[in-house]
């Protein structure tokens, strides 16, 4: 993670998946907060998928990256679409559009973090840095080291 929108994007799921939890936590102890859980049970599966996944976004997986895309777009695909049509109907309240806010961020981040892995899999396949390829891939500083150290077989007898 070289780029500073990898980092944001990373600093970005975090910081909603702690929001996500202390949501979860107090709609538990009965107290409201911004936005409800539209199902606690799954709420709970998702936290713990998201932070799995998350700390695998960061070592530029794939696979975690769409298993994360997948659970938040069905999780709050819903919630999204169910507050869509509260707004359509005109029975919207300020916890809906709060609502509406929270799953269009939960539908966003992961959406980012998936095409910042998938255009960064293709530098990682080939990567190119000026500060060490002199070093490592210089076959011809290579067969110099090896010469030097075909001369210089010292016993210590």
């Amino acid at each position: 993670m070289k780029n500073l929108s990898s980092w944001l994007i990373a600093m970005f799921a975090f910081m909603f998946w702690g929001f996500r939890v202390v949501t979860t936590i107090l709609y538990s102890m009965g107290t409201e907060f911004i936005a409800e859980p539209m199902d606690m049970t799954m709420e709970i599966v998702l936290l713990f998928i998201t932070f799995i996944c998350i700390c695998f976004i960061i070592r530029r997986k794939l696979l975690p990256t769409i298993i994360y895309l997948i659970a938040h777009g069905l999780y709050y695909g819903v919630y999204l679409y169910q507050n869509v049509m509260l707004l359509i109907d005109g029975k919207a309240s300020i916890n809906s559009y709060m609502s509406l806010l929270v799953a269009l961020v939960g539908i966003t981040i992961p959406i980012f973090a998936f095409f910042d892995v998938l255009l960064d899999k293709s530098r990682k396949a080939h990567p190119v840095d000026k500060q060490t390829d002199w070093f490592y891939k210089n076959e011809e500083y290579d067969r110099k080291v090896d010469e030097r150290s075909d001369r210089n077989q010292y016993r210590t007898m």
